[in-house]
């Protein structure tokens, strides 16, 4: 993780935290904690929209495929490369929160041991 004067500082974990299904619902990340957003970077204003309404200034990471055609697996297989960058550069992932089965099925085929929280709700369309 990275303190405010963007120095590393190790061995001090973060979460990682969905925007659709998690933080849309109401779970909010700790002032550290990251986004790995599946929505693709023609969304991030939108995105980056509401957070700022919810108080929400964290980092996120946005999907480099194009809103068209993309995924649900493309999302999942974007997150865990993410994470696995993360992780490369001493970035130390305590767990993740993520709504969708099809996104932490390509998480944990990269991180298997990463806890992922599956939150549950009837709310969110897939």
């Amino acid at each position: 993780m990275f303190d405010d004067n963007n120095n590393l500082v190790e061995d001090q974990g973060i979460n990682g935290f969905d925007f659709d299904g998690v933080i849309s619902l109401g779970i909010y990340p700790g002032p550290r904690d990251i986004i790995i957003s599946g929505r693709s970077f023609e969304e991030a204003a939108h995105v980056n929209k509401i957070l700022r309404e919810r108080g929400i200034n964290n980092a996120v990471y946005f999907n480099q495929m194009p809103k068209e055609g993309r995924k649900r697996s493309d999302s999942g297989i974007h997150k865990a490369n993410t994470l696995a960058i993360l992780m490369s550069n001493g970035v130390v992932i305590d767990k993740f929160f993520e709504d969708d089965e099809i996104q932490i099925k390509e998480i944990k085929k990269r991180h298997p041991n990463l806890p992922i929280v599956h939150v549950k709700s009837n709310l969110v369309e897939k």
